[in-house]
């Protein structure tokens, strides 16, 4: 039953954490910032958000020190939006899988290029 709960936290977290990044963070080093998954252990304690940025590595490392630096308000604007007894703790990582899958999709149009000639 708290595996439900937990990915509906996630779900509404997800809603919430876009919008707030999109919205209320000044931090000029935060942009093109696409919320991919939130992943909420089963007591709600702590929340993990997958991110993918558009740019090239610099530009991926300056959005995660944006947001770790806006994590607290980050945090508290769950708080207020969510009615949650202890908003979990929240921790950013980049989602790799849009980058692996185009990595294959590279991968699979080579060899039906070479199949075909």
């Amino acid at each position: 039953m708290s595996n439900v709960r937990a990915s509906r936290v996630g779900e509404q977290m997800k809603k919430e954490l876009s919008d707030i990044i999109m919205r209320e963070i000044k931090d000029p080093r935060v942009r093109f910032v696409t919320v991919t998954g939130v992943d909420v252990t089963g007591d709600l304690q702590q929340a993990k958000v997958y991110i993918t940025v558009l740019g090239d590595e610099k530009e991926k490392e300056d959005t995660i020190q944006g947001l770790s630096k806006a994590k607290g308000f980050i945090r508290t604007e769950i708080g207020k939006r969510i009615r949650l007894r202890k908003t979990p703790e929240i921790e950013f990582e980049f989602d790799e899988s849009i980058e692996y899958g185009n990595r294959i999709e590279t991968l699979l149009t080579e060899i039906n290029k070479q199949k075909n000639d």
